[in-house]
């Protein structure tokens, strides 16, 4: 029965990606954001970004989260809209869709530099944006993945990825498998990509809106274990499917005698620059998932 399922499912998935792709990107975003924006805000997990939100901005009142969580949806259904468009918009177009680098100069520091490169970015705006066009400026990165639970939605997503970076680039499997594999990667000179703005049971305590926030350490790790180069960076939005990548300048990590320390100091460096990003678009951001300790999410209600 899960068998059958999952190949309906699969060819659903299918058929509404090939009614995406016939769509001009433009549309496919503006149809993406409208169906998103329209059923996302009443389901449960809106109760979750509300409450984030609560916790994040606490000076927001309850009109301003309700407009902030439809933005999120709006984006989210955006994303999914420009996804199977993604490898074929246009470059530096002076209207409409497509999509441009503020800081390219960045990207072309941390290429000269020949070291391993970490990108260090989270859910905002169009994430899927930022690994296509980093590997047109000469430096495809692997990532981290967490595999759709029907193996046919997973491929198909798989492929869109793999079609919108030009080239097969690796793709690891978040967990301890996952992370010795990019670990060798990069000490063979590869660059990775880390999405680091999810809760990490299993990471460390830092701090993010003020708050304790267990976060994945992995990209600090790394970084400091093979001197890499850091590039932090994330996409803004300033239309449908009209994208922009925002790259700050590379810098390599900190290190002292203390490994710890530095582990700590510069994960907590990431989170800045995430709550940085967010407060400036706040509805640019994935508010839905449960980013601080469980019991804050108990007994939520509806938002008002």
């Amino acid at each position: 029965m899960t068998s059958f399922l999952y190949r309906a499912e699969t060819l659903l998935v299918r058929s509404l990606l090939a009614l995406i792709r016939a769509l001009p990107a433009a549309a496919a975003s503006n149809l993406g954001g409208i169906v998103a924006r329209t059923i996302g805000p009443p389901l449960p997990v809106s109760k979750i970004a509300d409450r984030n939100l609560q916790l994040a901005m606490p000076e927001l009142d309850a009109p301003a989260r309700r407009r902030i969580v439809r933005d999120c949806w709006e984006n989210l259904g955006r994303t999914v809209g420009e996804f199977p468009h993604i490898a074929r918009l246009p470059h530096n177009t002076p209207s409409g869709a497509g999509w441009s680098v503020e800081g390219a100069e960045h990207l072309e520091t941390a290429k000269a530099s020949g070291r391993p490169v970490i990108f260090f970015s989270g859910h905002i705006g169009n994430w899927e944006l930022m690994p296509p066009v980093v590997a047109r400026y000469g430096m495809p990165f692997a990532s981290f993945y967490r595999a759709a639970s029907n193996p046919g939605v997973d491929s198909l997503i798989h492929s869109l990825r793999q079609e919108a970076m030009g080239q097969d680039v690796p793709m690891f499997p978040k967990g301890a498998k996952g992370a010795r594999s990019a670990l060798k990667y990069l000490s063979r000179g590869g660059h990775l990509g880390v999405l680091g703005d999810q809760k990490m049971n299993d990471g460390i305590e830092a701090r993010l809106f003020g708050r304790p926030a267990m976060t994945a350490s992995a990209a600090a790790v790394f970084a400091l274990r093979h001197d890499a180069l850091i590039v932090t960076g994330h996409v803004r939005r300033d239309g449908p499917a009209r994208l922009v990548l925002v790259v700050d300048a590379p810098f390599s990590p900190e290190k002292t005698d203390d490994r710890a320390k530095d582990v700590l100091a510069l994960t907590q460096l990431f989170n800045d620059r995430l709550e940085s990003w967010i407060r400036k678009i706040p509805g640019a951001w994935l508010w839905l998932h449960r980013r601080w300790d469980k019991a804050l999410y108990r007994n939520m209600t509806t938002p008002c």
